[in-house]
């Protein structure tokens, strides 16, 4: 099964660690392992654009459309056996010390794809 994770950080956090916090270990051991599909870091909320559709009429505009305190820096694609699997990966990224990591499945081929609320 696989799973988006999306990386999530606070933008005023303190400074990472870098002798817990090693990113290129955690990339480099999941990749290895096949469980790391592919993933990149994003540029800053500053350079995000939104894009919306409301009566008819595109609206696009600057930035993120919700104001939030976390911002996504960045995402991963796991390829994990369920979910217990990708919470144990995810568990492990360095930034699950100092920011938030969410998980979500695609649809499968089994799923209803139709059913957006499912």
């Amino acid at each position: 099964m696989r799973y988006l994770m999306f990386v999530a950080m606070d933008p005023d956090r303190g400074e990472d660690d870098p002798e817990v916090d090693d990113i290129d270990d955690w990339v480099a051991r999941h990749d290895a392992s096949g469980a790391r599909v592919i993933g990149d870091r994003l540029r800053p909320v500053e350079d995000a654009t939104t894009v919306r559709r409301r009566g008819g009429k595109l609206l696009v505009t600057d930035g993120p459309f919700a104001e939030s305190r976390e911002w996504v820096v960045g995402f991963d694609v796991l390829d994990c056996a369920d979910l217990d699997e990708a919470i144990e990966i995810a568990s492990r990224h360095p930034m699950a010390a100092s920011g938030r990591l969410e998980l979500r499945p695609f649809w499968g081929d089994d799923d209803d794809a139709g059913d957006a609320t499912a």
